[in-house]
């Protein structure tokens, strides 16, 4: 069983940074798919960026929305999965969740990636941008 849990949402201005974290609890091996989710209000959910691995290689892929501005990794010392988002505009708005599964397949990488269904899911932390 594994456990996800976000923290480091919060308010910052346009311009400003947040770096999110997903704690995990519960083994994650050496082959996984895992990601950034967001909601904003009266939206649907949709995919920010993904890391999966097959043991071998790591895949990273973003939306073009955050292409450039966001970081996504997996730190394996703390077993968590970090979110940098650096130039934040008011439209990054939104509750973000973290996601996981725990082996890799091919539709895991790529524009796949942030539309496939995952298994693990956290509560999500809040992120508010102000113009």
């Amino acid at each position: 069983q594994v456990k996800l849990e976000e923290s480091g949402g919060g308010s910052v201005p346009a311009g400003g940074s947040l770096s999110l974290s997903c704690g995990t609890s519960g083994y994650i091996g050496n082959s996984y798919c895992m990601g950034w989710f967001r909601q904003a209000p009266g939206q649907e959910r949709e995919g920010v960026a993904t890391i999966s691995t097959d043991g071998d290689t790591t895949y990273y892929y973003y939306a073009n929305s955050v292409k450039g501005r966001f970081t996504i990794s997996r730190d394996i010392t703390k077993n968590a999965l970090n979110l940098q988002m650096n130039s934040l505009k008011p439209e990054d708005t939104a509750v973000y969740f973290c996601a996981a599964d725990l082996l890799f397949e091919l539709g895991c990488r790529g524009p796949r990636g942030l539309a496939r269904t995952y298994t693990y899911w956290g509560q999500g932390t809040r992120v508010t941008v102000s113009s």
